[in-house]
């Protein structure tokens, strides 16, 4: 039985996330429990929201070290929207620090001709890690939905794993390295294409295999 942690912080979209990951088979526990995301086969951390809230909810429940812990583990980790951007080091969002567990920092969209702020709505991926496990079965281009106002710009340029065009510029949309993956874009939104990518999670979780060798 493939068994993941769901991190629950007060931040949103728990259920629909969980639902995709049941569908494809997994059994899932909602959880703050450190424990419980020690002895999970991976662990998903969702999020909607702003960035300090979310810092300030796993502070409040004492998940900063076991995420990092889990992080470092080699064990599965998919972060999703807010749950991405958390795992960078700052944000200008607020100004609380965040995770940390990939370098970098959360940038604001800035205003220019033609762009909505938020980036709300369906987009096209661009792959940038095209052979990573996680997009096993999606398109070269696929849709997905998108709801955000802030993006990341890792200090590694090589853990983008997908970018989106949004403005003039294309952003980042997904990141990776090792056993951790993350999305700005909600899987549990994105129609076929999202659950193929959180069916996907599972059978990384179920395999054990890394999501990248970088």
């Amino acid at each position: 039985m493939t068994t993941i942690a769901v991190v629950d912080y007060d931040m949103g979209n728990l259920h629909s996330a969980c639902k995709g990951l049941q569908t494809a088979g997994a059994t899932t526990i909602v959880t703050d429990q450190a424990n419980d995301l020690m002895q999970a086969d991976g662990v998903v951390l969702p999020g909607v929201g702003a960035f300090d809230p979310a810092m300030h909810h796993l502070r409040s429940r004492d998940l900063v070290q076991p995420i990092r812990e889990v992080a470092a583990s080699g064990k599965p980790f998919l972060g999703i929207c807010v749950g991405l951007q958390v795992l960078f080091e700052a944000s200008e969002e607020g100004s609380e620090p965040g995770l940390g567990i990939f370098q970098g920092s959360i940038k604001r969209f800035l205003p220019e001709p033609g762009i909505t702020i938020p980036h709300m709505g369906w987009n096209q991926l661009a792959l940038h890690q095209p052979d990573l496990p996680i997009w096993q079965g999606l398109p070269p281009q696929a849709w997905v939905y998108f709801v955000h106002s802030y993006y990341a710009v890792p200090a590694q340029p090589e853990v983008v794993a997908a970018t989106v065009t949004h403005g003039t510029q294309p952003v980042t949309a997904a990141v990776a390295r090792d056993n951790l993956m993350a999305v700005q874009f909600h899987p549990e939104k994105s129609s076929a294409a999202g659950l193929q990518l959180l069916a996907n999670f599972v059978e990384v979780v179920r395999q054990g295999q890394l999501v990248t060798s970088r």
